[in-house]
């Protein structure tokens, strides 16, 4: 770490733009926001972990306040110096006002911060929690050699998004990484990722938040705060994914993972958290917003002002179109593109930002708007979680063109189908088109949609296909936590299995998930760990378990080969074929051969079964176009071998590319391996996927 004297700086009034701590040619400019403070002190530590600040300036009203912008610009100041805010004002909770000048507070705008001496109780009660505070640390993004690096914008409808918990993935000793659980970590798993195939990586939040937050002890054991979503600072990557936090270098590791992802050829997308903050209710701590200007900041209920609108489930509601929090969510946006090169985002609880300031939906809120049309991020992919936990549900209506949404209704129809559910072939037939009922009509497209099964909120795949209700006791809630409707099915039996039937039909289930995911117009995403059959035992809620029940175990990619075969071999498959990436609905268009471009059936050609609610089959013929190859897809989710009816080709023949029910390597071939296959009709076992491709 750079070594700082102890010694007195001198200052000028400084400016009020920008906002944070930005390093200039003669110091470090200070910009604070509080429309409602009546003083502002800036205190600077030596070191992270002083317990005292070695200097305290005390920002004059009349100097050192531009409309409501506190600043100042302390001469000679260095970058990797520490700092912390003490903010003064009225104290009249049932008014909205929470200032309290005991309290010792991180900048919003802090590009990076160290938790070293933090106690968070401490930040609970109305005392001085100086020497137990967290400190904001000036960094200087100038600093940095990206070797030509920018984000590399590739077409969503291309992508193939792995979710993953960036601490969770390397943490495991099977990981075999020198730094465990770190952004460097993640860099020493690239040649696996990229060997997947997959083209985006999304992050679960790596914005700063508390890991030492002890919710609750179960069987001695101490549960955190795992998965992150509880954001304490917008433009800080978390400290503790840092080797080096106290030397300043947040930043620059995060740009070394970014980098070497993208010459992987890899795309960065963060989950970014700004419904909500780690404040919580009336009853958290106080360590930045609260304490700044807590009625600017958070929805607050009428009358009693002491109270928060909990809109995101999570104690408060950031109040998202307040121009003043707007302005926070969009700097830090283009901040994290400009200086960070993300390729994109995805928003939690992304209609919480579809509320006003009265916590009201609106069509044409400020914020998605600008987020939409903003010139620094219209390269950039954004994705919503178009619900919140207040219950307002948009899959199909949120707000703005461009936005992706986690589809949720492709997730449960899919489940339903392959699970053996009857009568539902309609609705899977329109999920695998790309969703048209839900975009069509507002003239979006497939890449309006994000295709999953599962994701890091409820089952992993393996879990999907081995329990039938969640098992969340190791959370210590009573397992009143996680939602109880998981449409899955175990296959007979509950948990592990050692009948190796049952295991062997799990897989099976497993890949046909997978392959209807990749067959699927839209953008198919990924859970980690899903291609080797990861576990939590029934957990389907571990946001609190930094343990093995959530890390990785590096030992299943051996142990599950043949799978995670499956998976690379389907992924490849899917980048091979344009039909399956189409950034359009199915319609009437035919080829250059006159074939249309889709054609649906059920075990009997052109038969699909609309209308029959005990159907538990669906097939389909895709066109190629441009001399592409024509595919033929048979779905058998019953539970006998049914004969399905094969088109005749003119000119062309087929060839036998995926056959679930067979065991490994004869589920997939190879490409150029694909054994032609001269029969009218293919017999499909009972909950197995065949597809044919043409030549």
């Amino acid at each position: 770490m750079l070594e700082l004297e102890i010694m007195s700086y001198s200052v000028e009034p400084g400016r009020p733009h920008p906002l944070g701590a930005t390093p200039t040619a003669e110091g470090v400019n200070f910009s604070l926001y509080s429309g409602n403070a009546t003083g502002v002190e800036l205190l600077l530590f030596n070191q992270h972990d002083d317990q005292q600040p070695s200097q305290t300036i005390m920002l004059d009203p009349f100097v050192n306040k531009t409309f409501h912008f506190w600043h100042v610009h302390v001469l000679g100041l260095k970058p990797c110096a520490n700092y912390a805010y003490r903010v003064d004002g009225p104290y009249e909770p049932n008014k909205g006002h929470r200032f309290n000048f005991n309290k010792v507070l991180i900048d919003p705008y802090a590009r990076g911060n160290t938790n070293n001496l933090w106690k968070r109780a401490d930040a609970c009660t109305p005392d001085d929690n100086v020497a137990t505070s967290m400190r904001s640390l000036v960094i200087d993004p100038s600093v940095y050699d990206w070797e030509g690096d920018r984000p590399l914008d590739r077409p969503i409808e291309d992508s193939i998004i792995y979710e993953l918990h960036l601490a969770g993935f390397t943490k495991s000793p099977t990981a075999g990484v020198a730094h465990p659980g770190a952004f460097r970590g993640l860099i020493e798993k690239i040649p696996y990722l990229k060997e997947l195939g997959v083209t985006a990586v999304e992050l679960l939040p790596i914005f700063d938040f508390d890991e030492t937050d002890v919710l609750r002890q179960v069987n001695g054991q101490s549960l955190r705060n795992f998965w992150g979503y509880s954001t304490m600072g917008f433009f800080a990557p978390q400290s503790a994914y840092c080797v080096n936090p106290e030397a300043g270098h947040h930043l620059n590791e995060f740009r070394d993972m970014v980098k070497a992802l993208h010459k992987a050829g890899i795309e960065v997308i963060l989950d970014v958290v700004f419904n909500h903050t780690d404040e919580g209710n009336h009853l958290g701590p106080v360590f930045s917003f609260k304490g700044i200007d807590n009625r600017v900041y958070y929805y607050l209920a009428p009358g009693d002002r002491q109270f928060y609108y909990d809109y995101s489930g999570c104690g408060n509601t950031f109040n998202c179109n307040h121009p003043i929090a707007e302005k926070l969510i969009v700097e830090s946006l283009r901040y994290w593109v400009r200086e960070g090169h993300v390729d994109g985002f995805r928003f939690d609880e992304g209609s919480v930002l579809a509320r006003d300031e009265n916590g009201m939906p609106v069509a044409h809120p400020p914020v998605i708007w600008q987020i939409e049309l903003d010139e620094d991020l219209m390269d950039s992919k954004v994705i919503a979680e178009a619900w919140d936990a207040a219950g307002l549900y948009q899959i199909g209506r949120f707000p703005g063109d461009r936005w992706s949404e986690w589809n949720g209704r492709y997730r449960d129809d899919i489940r339903r189908f392959v699970r053996g559910e009857a009568g539902v072939v309609g609705a899977v037939a329109t999920r695998i088109g790309g969703s048209s009922d839900l975009y069509q009509s507002q003239g979006e497209t497939p890449a309006n949609t994000i295709n999953f099964v599962t994701c890091h909120d409820g089952f992993t795949m393996n879990d999907l296909v081995s329990y039938n209700v969640k098992h969340n006791d190791a959370n210590g809630e009573g397992s009143r936590d996680g939602i109880n409707e998981n449409l899955s099915w175990n296959c007979g039996i509950e948990g592990v299995a050692d009948d190796p039937e049952i295991e062997a039909l799990r897989t099976r289930q497993v890949k046909n998930f997978a392959t209807i995911l990749m067959l699927s117009r839209g953008v198919p995403m990924i859970l980690a760990g899903d291609e080797f059959r990861r576990t939590q035992l029934g957990n389907n809620n571990a946001y609190c378990q930094d343990n093995e029940l959530s890390w990785i175990d590096w030992s299943l990619p051996g142990k599950n080969a043949g799978l995670l075969r499956f998976w690379k071999r389907i992924i490849d498959f899917r980048k091979r074929h344009a039909v399956l990436r189409k950034n359009r609905f199915f319609g009437g268009a035919l080829n250059d051969r006159g074939i249309p471009e889709v054609a649906w059936h059920g075990c009997r050609l052109n038969q699909p079964g609309w209308a029959d609610p005990e159907a538990r089959v669906l097939a389909y013929t895709l066109a190629g176009f441009n001399g592409d190859a024509d595919l033929h897809v048979m779905m058998n989710m019953y539970w006998e071998p049914l004969d399905f009816d094969v088109p005749p080709l003119a000119g062309r023949y087929w060839y036998l590319a995926v056959d679930t029910a067979e065991a490994s390597p004869g589920d997939i071939a190879d490409p150029g391996d694909e054994v032609q296959y001269f029969g009218e009709s293919y017999p499909v076992k009972g909950r197995s996927i065949v597809v044919l491709v043409s030549r």
